[in-house]
């Protein structure tokens, strides 16, 4: 029984037990053996989605190519788990900060001591915007250290809060149906297809925007 709105996302509403985190292995149970295999049909417009999104990033990311892999598989892993948690009776892993902080956090990091160890110089230059007047430089580098230190936070809260925000709506949209009445009913599941519609789009856009503000830190810490 559903004791508040927001225990939808409890990883422990359903049967008492916290197994509703092994939904992020749904992926290898999905992908079949032939999906990985070279030249099959099924996964035609897979290649040509990673084809596209693969030079979207490489426009991006120029002095560090290596990194486009890392950043197309969080791009495919927080895609796949968003699309994964529209599905009825699916935990949405992408809807707690439990995970998107454990992304965010170490992919920052790892930019902050790349470009610390490799290319001090260039990241403590952007520190400075251009055209900053001398006497401004001191209160914009403490705001460009506290923007650069809650970037993991903004990309955590970001991608959590969009996937709460449609699912609270979903979850409302349904449980007003049994107390619909009945010539209001095709006016709800009209509203219910148009806000599902909505979701797919928003955990694709919020996949992407993830994944590229990502190479855009990237670029940053090379340019």
């Amino acid at each position: 029984m559903m004791t508040n709105l927001f225990s939808i996302f409890d990883p422990s509403t359903s049967l008492n037990f916290s197994l509703n985190w092994l939904s992020l292995l749904f992926l290898l149970v999905l992908l079949p053996l032939p999906y990985w295999v070279m030249g099959q049909r099924t996964n035609m417009v897979n290649n040509i989605v990673s084809n596209f999104i693969l030079n979207e990033f490489k426009i991006i990311v120029k002095k560090t190519p290596e990194v486009i892999l890392l950043i197309f598989a969080t791009f495919i892993f927080i895609l796949l788990n968003n699309m994964i948690g529209l599905m009825p009776y699916t935990f949405t892993a992408t809807a707690h900060m439990a995970l998107t902080v454990v992304m965010a956090l170490p992919l920052w990091a790892g930019l902050i001591l790349y470009g610390v160890l490799n290319n001090t110089s260039n990241l403590l230059v952007h520190l400075v915007p251009n055209g900053t007047p001398s006497v401004l430089m001191p209160l914009m580098v403490i705001i460009e250290t506290i923007s650069n230190l809650i970037r993991p936070l903004t990309l955590a809260v970001r991608l959590a809060a969009n996937m709460i925000a449609g699912h609270l709506l979903i979850s409302l949209l349904t449980g007003a149906t049994p107390l619909t009445p009945l010539l209001a009913k095709p006016v709800l599941m009209s509203a219910q297809l148009a806000l599902e519609s909505l979701e797919i789009a928003v955990a694709m856009i919020q996949a992407y925007v993830f994944s590229v503000l990502i190479t855009l830190y990237t670029e940053e810490t090379n340019s």
